[in-house]
């Protein structure tokens, strides 16, 4: 899914995954350190760096649409708030080395060998102590119909994060079915996995 299919898809006016913030991110909020800086990995129409910002971190987005900007933007300025939004593709974008306290993946679901290049810059991005969240669509998904990309090998299983992060520290970590309403795209039952990781000292 490029930049053309992203573009397509948050050119209408309505926001098609819905304003309000994904309920996993907002129930995992004690997970978090109480300020810092915040990544937001596919930030799409910006509901969710919106919502951190509001809780007062210093929130950079990353997307490669265009359109997704506009209305992340738009949607910042309606609640008075600041996100730095990044118009970059996953596998390019430079994370750092120890930079952020929280890295945030909400329905990200890039193809395999940029999923694992991308979780290997997550490693190394966060601080010691920082927190990776995470909610993806898990290959029981398919049965569901309800929202994701229709290929299994870009859905998200717990095995497949225990091989990237072996070390540190799981705070959660589930594979459950849920309702999941989140604009007209993410809509209905579906079949996720859920995964806050913190990094060690050592990692």
């Amino acid at each position: 899914m490029d930049a053309q299919f992203w573009n397509e898809r948050f050119s209408q006016d309505e926001y098609v995954y819905g304003t309000s913030p994904n309920t996993f991110l907002v129930s995992s909020m004690k997970y978090f350190p109480q300020s810092g800086q915040v990544l937001s990995l596919a930030e799409g129409e910006g509901r969710n760096a919106v919502y951190l910002s509001l809780q007062g971190y210093d929130v950079r987005a990353v997307d490669q649409s265009s359109a997704g900007q506009v209305k992340a933007q738009r949607l910042a300025q309606k609640h008075s708030v600041e996100v730095e939004y990044i118009l970059s593709d996953l596998n390019t974008f430079d994370f750092g080395e120890e930079q952020w306290d929280a890295v945030i993946s909400i329905f990200a679901h890039p193809e395999p060998a940029i999923r694992n290049h991308v979780f290997k810059k997550t490693i190394r991005g966060l601080k010691p102590g920082g927190i990776f969240l995470l909610e993806s669509y898990h290959p029981k998904q398919l049965e569901y119909g309800t929202g994701g990309p229709k290929e299994a090998s870009r859905l998200v299983a717990i095995e497949h994060l225990n091989v990237f992060f072996p070390h540190g520290r799981v705070l959660h970590q589930a594979e459950l079915e849920r309702d999941v309403r989140e604009g007209a795209c993410h809509f209905g039952d579906a079949y996720v996995t859920q995964f806050i990781w913190e990094k060690g000292a050592s990692v």
